[in-house]
């Protein structure tokens, strides 16, 4: 018989879902007015406590754990999500025919490669803007790009 051990989901499963969730969460228009709440609730307490330290620590005590622990929370979720984006991007290109397939990997490139390739997609663009303006002026369709009329002196 298989101990009880063997259905639960290993805690790194257990941790995304919890980060997932936390994120969504806290960063709903509900919490949004629970944290201001806070906030103003503090701020009207300081003349009870004289603007002491303490009454003032514990604003920065609680806002900065709180926020230590988000940035492990959210960054968690956003590399999934970038992971996540980046896996169906990588899928639209092996699906593409005309789509270079040696970009898949592009997030592995240095900063000076991909700045060439950024340059390069730049070029083909106004290539394409050139091509479709040439194209669009021989055709005489409506919308072809042309020179205004010249301007009159009255």
């Amino acid at each position: 018989m298989k101990s009880s051990r063997s259905n639960e989901k290993p805690l790194s499963e257990r941790f995304r879902i919890f980060a997932r969730d936390a994120a969504d969460y806290s960063g709903s228009f509900r919490v949004f007015i629970a944290a201001l709440g806070i906030v103003i609730v503090w701020g009207l307490t300081g003349p009870i406590f004289h603007f002491s330290d303490t009454w003032q620590l514990v604003i920065n005590t609680g806002t900065t754990i709180i926020t230590f622990l988000m940035v492990f929370l959210i960054q968690n979720t956003q590399n999934r999500d970038s992971k996540a984006i980046h896996l169906k991007l990588d899928e639209l290109i092996q699906a593409t025919r005309k789509a270079r397939n040696g970009i898949i990997d592009a997030e592995d490139l240095s900063d000076e490669q991909m700045k060439r390739l950024h340059e390069q997609f730049v070029r083909m663009d106004k290539k394409k803007e050139e091509a479709a303006a040439a194209e669009t002026g021989k055709s005489g369709q409506p919308g072809a790009k042309t020179k205004p009329p010249a301007k009159t002196a009255h």
